[in-house]
C-alpha cells in the first residue's frame, strides 16, 4: 500500500516541512525553559525565533515561557507540545490527544484552538478516544480498529439512524 501526504509521498521532505504534529507525549529538555526548548526545536527546523513567540503566544505560554520545563503541570506541557507543532504555521497539524493533561478550562482553549486553526486554512488531524471532544471539534470522523478504517462521515451522520442490539441468554 501506498500512502501520501500534502499529495507527496509519505517521508517526502517537500511533505514534512508543511506537517506539524504532536504525537504521544510532548519530549523536551527538562533543564530548559520552554522558550529554549522551542527555540532548540525552531533551529533544528531552520524558522527564526518570531515563530516561537507567535507559538508561545497562540497556546497562551507566552507569560510562562522562561519557566523551565520540569517545573510545568501536565497541561502546560501538553500545550508547548502543540506550540511545537504549530511552528512554521504547517498546513497539516496532526495532534494525538492534545487535551490531554488539560483542565476544563484548558480543554475548551484548547478546543477554540483547533476551530481556529481550521478557521485559518490548516487541516487539523485530531486523534482521541474522547468521544465528547470528537463531538465538539470535528467535522468529520474516522473510526480505527485495529489499524483498519471501519467508518468515516460526519458526526451527525456517524450518530444517527443507527442501534445496537444485545441478546443475552439468560437475561
Amino acid at each position: 500500500r501506498r500512502a501520501t501526504v500534502l499529495g507527496r509521498p509519505a517521508g517526502d521532505p517537500a511533505a514534512i516541512a508543511r506537517v506539524g504534529a504532536l504525537i504521544e507525549g510532548p519530549g523536551f529538555y527538562p533543564y530548559l525553559s520552554g522558550r529554549a526548548n522551542l527555540r532548540a526545536m525552531a533551529r533544528y527546523r531552520d524558522l527564526p525565533d518570531s515563530e516561537v513567540e507567535r507559538a508561545l503566544e497562540r497556546v497562551d505560554l507566552r507569560d510562562r515561557g522562561d519557566d523551565r520545563f520540569k517545573a510545568y503541570s501536565l497541561g502546560m506541557k501538553q500545550r508547548l507540545g502543540v506550540a511545537t507543532a504549530l511552528m512554521g504555521d504547517p498546513e497539516l497539524v496532526v495532534l494525538d490527544e492534545p487535551t490531554n493533561g488539560l483542565d476544563p478550562g484548558g480543554m475548551a482553549d484548547m478546543r477554540a484552538l483547533i476551530l481556529d486553526l481550521a478557521r485559518d486554512g490548516h487541516t487539523v488531524l485530531l486523534s482521541s478516544h474522547l468521544l465528547a471532544e470528537v463531538e465538539q471539534t470535528c467535522d468529520r470522523v474516522g473510526v480505527i480498529s485495529r489499524g483498519r478504517l471501519l467508518e468515516e462521515s460526519t458526526v451527525a451522520e456517524l450518530r444517527g439512524g443507527r442501534r445496537l442490539r444485545i441478546v443475552a441468554d439468560p437475561v
